[in-house]
């Protein structure tokens, strides 16, 4: 199936990590635009690295969660024109909730859903002076089935699918839509981390018996960001092989 898409550019949170690269590329095979944001130093060299021969073919920017000023910025750089928006971004705090150490789990609240909201507010806003955009949130299916530490990690998740839920409803009739994307465990990132120490253990788990690709969740956002996907809208979809289906 040849996908079409009503727009080019299209901004990634969190851009320096593995499924993010690899979202990247497939947009620039699709003739899109990926403009990738990274968190510090070792971010940036990790997107130049792993994209260097496709030079010329995307962008990437500085934004720090929590930091307005680094928000501002972004939005100057990319003078507010974006099509397209997909947040991977997420920061790392897995503690059990009576233990957790307060002042941690408020900066962490902070980051990963005030920040988020006003980030998607920006966007939203840019998007409007097109009067098209579409937003897509990647989630977590432990969002609804956390392992034991990851309850404030769940929570900022909910949280944020309230927040890109809500933003559909509000706007979608002035052309803006958003999907969330809850993937199960995938072989990069904090899928495959887990995955190394509890292999059995997890693929027990699965109905499907495996793990995600990278390249399946990044085929799936590239088809949800088309527009014969333009009917998914304030909802979330599950992509794990059946994980959270049953017991």
């Amino acid at each position: 199936m040849e996908l079409h898409f009503s727009g080019r550019r299209t901004l990634i949170l969190g851009g320096s990590c593995d499924l993010a690269i690899i979202l990247a590329e497939y947009l620039i095979k699709a003739a899109l635009l990926p403009i990738l944001t990274y968190r510090d130093e070792r971010g940036q060299r990790h997107i130049s690295e792993k994209l260097r021969s496709l030079t010329g073919k995307h962008n990437s920017f500085y934004l720090n969660f929590g930091d307005r000023d680094s928000l501002d910025s972004l939005f100057e750089q990319i003078d507010d024109d974006i099509d397209f928006l997909v947040d991977f971004a997420q920061g790392d705090f897995e503690s059990y909730v009576a233990s957790a150490d307060e002042d941690s789990a408020h900066r962490y609240f902070a980051e990963n859903i005030s920040f988020r909201a006003q980030i998607i507010k920006r966007a939203s806003r840019a998007m409007l002076k097109k009067k098209k955009g579409r937003l897509i949130f990647v989630s977590s299916s432990a969002a609804v089935r956390p392992n034991p530490g990851q309850g404030f990690y769940a929570a900022a998740k909910l949280a944020s699918e309230a927040l890109y839920r809500s933003l559909g409803l509000e706007l979608s009739e002035r052309g803006i839509t958003t999907v969330t994307l809850r993937p199960g465990y995938i072989d990069s990132g904090r899928g495959e981390r887990y995955m190394q120490i509890r292999e059995k253990e997890g693929l027990k788990m699965m109905p499907t018996k495996r793990i995600l690709t990278g390249s399946e969740v990044a085929e799936t956002i590239l088809f949800l960001l088309s527009d014969s996907a333009s009917g998914f809208n304030a909802t979330e979809i599950c992509m794990d092989g059946g994980l959270t289906a049953g017991k």
